[in-house]
């Protein structure tokens, strides 16, 4: 018979699959032994088995539920549902992977009118008693219910302004017995049933609520953000109460070995007196900083420092824990691997190989490129602060900075970041609920909540730039508004700059300046390029491009889109020209004025880059991206050109095309018009053989042909690219290696590439539009269907922004076959946005590409996951 629960110490660190985290990180810390409050868990399968069968639980499930609650009962020496030495329990849920906030967790349960008249009526013990009792009528009819938390609030609102005080713990007994008897009347008049008074109902009830929670929609939301797949469900942790709201020589807290925020090696984390652990993560009250814990509680913060030590040694990382004290006694609840900022992840990894902990390739496995990521973020420049109004100042709770507009929900967020405006989120605080809204906002701002508040957590795990417990604010969420301490209203789209490494908030929209690079991450970035195979190109058209895409790294230029540059300066109205030029002639005349033009732009690049192979595409748009659409802006051309309106618009409906992706673009365009194809291979040749004469700098130019379906389109091309090649040559007299090649991005080119690579010197595989032709979805309309798609999986995520590798995937390895089979020493890359995303850049590792190509901003973040690709997957 399967086994569906486990005592902590029958359990280990091992089991987390089936133990989810929580409960196996519980096991481990026994197995060590720390102390834990004993309990037991139901394991991932009980989850996994109520969703396959129809919502119903495995026939002994809550016969070994009884079994286990008994030994729990002899341990503690406590009777549960008993009003004698009565025994409460907490139910948490745990799955394998951590998802902070997104599932559901009840304290106090036990606990009915009968276990609390008798138990408070020990003087010493009556606030307590209510306080725990008042605690669970909230939580068991919020989560099990669903009960509206506002409704509970709103009385405990009322009950702290009756009595003139600010906080919960300020009530007094007779406060606690009339909110008690509030909450009773909200079960009855929102559920039209009392709340259960019979233990075993409340912990069945619960555990039910638990496991139905990993499908609620916070919990579907976080793991859709987080990219989490393939867990079976949650575990339920059942666990005996220790209580850090007992007295004042109790307390809750929540700490880290290490800074998540910087990665700076000391304790971290807060606590709160005469609390419970939700009062810390909720931000009902603002926490104190970890270290205060040493005055009122010095033996029991020492165990913590100890205990902390011990676990970070252990599982040889940096760990989040929560603890609770009762009466200067240390209880851990909890301990898992702490989400960190991405400046955190790379200094806690540096600092761990150098502290003989992690090996070069462990450390790298400790950061994801995506954590890169973050760092690669723009900040504040602190010279221009002094110009801006500070409004008021919260915690630093996750670094970064953004600007944008204020809204007051996490709907409104969503709303006005889908019509792409930059919004900050304002809110008293935040709950699971807001995770979407959270998602869409570039910054987040609570007025109450900790560093280690929901807000802080969650923002710190997006790498999003988050300010929490500005308590200088007063925020009128029904008014949309708020106000800080000097009577400045800021109302719901004014614009505010939120600073995540100091707190600060500001009116108006600051400036922003580059990130500084630390040792810690060129060091890390160091250990990648030893590590990894593929070799890392950008997608750059201008030489400042190309300069901070070398500054990042980059070993070259994977594509540079000639066609960005015809929008510079005045050359626009020399394409234009040539556009609309009847003849030959004409087009010649309009060419000629490009050229030169386009010379230097290929000058800079190629200098920028200092002999760094650089593919250059030729053209490759429709014509018709060129001309203007606007009635002002056709009369300006007119005018300009010397022709009438009429011959503009006659040639703009000319060039309309029904379909113009796939109409004259490409090679196409190339082809009707080989005047395009040699100016523009002259001018590349021509900036090489300049630079070669006069600067001793040896360039080999790759020059590419976009959109080729067929070998004949390409051969035709580089025919014509090789002859004005060796005119240039010619007239320069010089010798200049080039190579021509052509973008993989038809369908039919893919499967057809033995015969294009019979010519072709090297292939990049243009994932963009590959996708494109493959799925038949156009890139520019996705938008529209894509999240019913991803909501009923029936696409796994955005095929725009992470290679498909089924079907997609699938042409580019028949492509490298066929290309290899004909060609073995043909050069192969991808330079499709594709190219910074981790997962893709895993896949052209392991389908033996030569290298990826990103934007400059990226260079880093596929230089770290290139070099996890090749720890992971390690070949010959």
């Amino acid at each position: 018979m399967t086994k569906f629960v486990y005592q902590f110490e029958e359990g280990s660190g091992q089991m987390k699959n089936i133990l989810g985290g929580k409960g196996a990180g519980l096991s481990e810390m026994a197995r060590l032994g720390i102390p834990v409050p004993p309990g037991f868990t139901i394991t991932t399968e009980v989850c996994q088995y109520y969703y396959a069968h129809d919502l119903n639980y495995p026939d002994q499930l809550f016969e070994e539920v009884r079994e286990h609650l008994s030994k729990l009962e002899q341990k503690t020496a406590k009777i549960f549902g008993s009003p004698d030495q009565p025994l409460l329990v907490s139910v948490r849920s745990g799955a394998v992977v951590s998802m902070p906030g997104m599932m559901d967790t009840i304290l106090n349960l036990g606990l009915n009118d009968a276990i609390v008249e008798k138990w408070a009526s020990n003087p010493s013990a009556e606030r307590f008693v209510l306080d725990s009792y008042r605690r669970l009528l909230q939580m068991f009819g919020n989560v099990v219910y669903e009960l509206k938390h506002e409704s509970f609030e709103k009385l405990l609102s009322a009950a702290k302004a009756k009595k003139g005080v600010k906080l919960d713990n300020e009530l007094g007994a007779d406060d606690l017995r009339n909110l008690i008897q509030g909450y009773k009347e909200v079960y009855i008049q929102e559920k039209g049933k009392a709340f259960p008074q019979d233990p075993w109902i409340q912990l069945t009830e619960s555990i039910n609520a638990v496991v139905k929670s990993w499908n609620n929609e916070r919990a579907k939301v976080y793991r859709k953000l987080n990219k989490i797949e393939g867990l079976i469900g949650t575990a339920v942790n059942v666990q005996s109460m220790v209580f850090g709201n007992l007295n004042e020589r109790s307390a809750t807290g929540v700490c880290f070995t290490r800074d998540p925020s910087t990665g700076d090696p000391a304790l971290y984390g807060e606590f709160l007196i005469n609390a419970q652990g939700e009062d810390v993560v909720a931000g009902i009250r603002t926490p104190q900083k970890i270290h205060m814990l040493e005055t009122p509680m010095p033996i029991a913060y020492q165990q913590l420092v100890q205990t902390c030590r011990q676990l970070e040694k252990h599982y040889r990382d940096m760990q989040d824990i929560e603890f609770t004290i009762e009466n200067e006694i240390l209880y851990l609840l909890q301990t898992r691997s702490g989400k960190r900022t991405g400046a955190a992840a790379i200094r806690i990894a540096y600092d761990m190989h150098y502290e003989g902990v992690l090996s070069k390739e462990e450390a790298l496995m400790r950061v994801h490129p995506n954590q890169v990521n973050q760092l690669l973020h723009k900040r504040f420049d602190e010279k221009e602060k002094k110009g801006f109004l500070l409004l008021a100042k919260g915690l630093p709770a996750s670094p970064g900075a953004a600007t944008g507009k204020v809204v007051f929900t996490a709907e409104e967020a969503e709303i006005q970041a889908a019509n792409n405006e930059n919004v900050i989120l304002v809110r008293e605080e935040t709950s699971p609920e807001d995770i979407k809204g959270m998602h869409s906002a570039q910054g987040i701002l609570t007025a109450r909540g900790g560093m280690t508040s929901h807000a802080a957590v969650v923002a710190r795990g997006m790498g999003k730039c988050c300010v929490s417990g500005a308590d200088d604010i007063h925020i009128d969420e029904h008014g949309k508004s708020f106000r800080n301490s000097q009577g400045i209203h800021i109302k719901e789209g004014d614009i505010i700059s939120l600073d995540g490494s100091s707190g600060e908030i500001f009116q108006g929209s600051l400036p922003v300046i580059d990130p500084v690079i630390g040792i810690e991450f060129e060091a890390l970035l160091d250990w990648s390029d030893e590590f990894r195979k593929l070799k890392i190109r950008t997608n750059a058209d201008t030489p400042q491009d190309a300069l901070q895409a070398r500054a990042f790294g980059a070993e070259g230029i994977g594509l540079c889109r000639t066609e960005h540059m015809f929008f510079e300066g005045d050359r626009i109205k020399s394409v234009r020209e040539m556009i609309l030029s009847a003849s030959l002639e004409g087009r010649q005349k309009a060419l000629d004025k490009i050229l030169p033009m386009q010379k230097e732009d290929f000058i800079g690049i190629f200098q920028a880059m200092k002999g760094l192979p650089v593919t250059i595409r030729l053209l490759d748009p429709p014509l018709h991206e060129f001309l203007p659409s606007a009635e002002a802006d056709i009369k300006e051309l007119a005018t300009l050109l010397q022709v009438s309106v009429e011959s503009i618009k006659e040639k703009i409906v000319a060039l309309k095309e029904v379909n113009p992706m796939l109409g004259h673009r490409g090679c196409r365009l190339g082809i009707t018009y080989p005047e395009i194809t040699r100016m523009q291979t002259r001018a590349i040749m021509e900036a090489a053989a300049f630079l070669l004469k006069n600067e001793n700098m040896t360039i080999e130019p790759e020059i590419m042909v976009p959109l080729v379906g067929t070998d004949k389109e390409f051969i035709m091309q580089k025919e014509l690219i090789d002859e004005v090649a060796k005119k240039v040559m010619d007239e320069f007299q010089v010798q200049i290696t080039y190579w021509v090649g052509t973008m993989i991005e038809v369908p039919r080119a893919a499967l057809t590439a033995g015969d294009i690579a019979k010519t072709a010197q090297f292939f990049s595989f243009g994932t963009n539009d590959l996708t494109q032709m493959t799925y038949g979805f156009s890139r520019d309309d996705i938008n529209k269907f894509l999240p019913e798609y991803l909501e009923l999986k029936i696409l796994k995520e955005d095929p725009f922004a992470s290679l498909d590798q089924t079907g997609v995937g699938r042409l580019i390895k028949i492509a490298v076959e066929e290309g290899r089979k004909v060609n073995p020493g043909m050069k192969l890359g991808i330079c499709g946005e594709h190219g910074g995303d981790p997962d893709s850049i895993e896949f052209c590792h392991l389908v033996g590409l030569d290298y990826v190509s990103c934007s400059p901003y990226r260079v880093p973040v596929a230089r770290v996951a290139a070099a996890r690709s090749a720890i992971l997957n390690k070949l010959p």
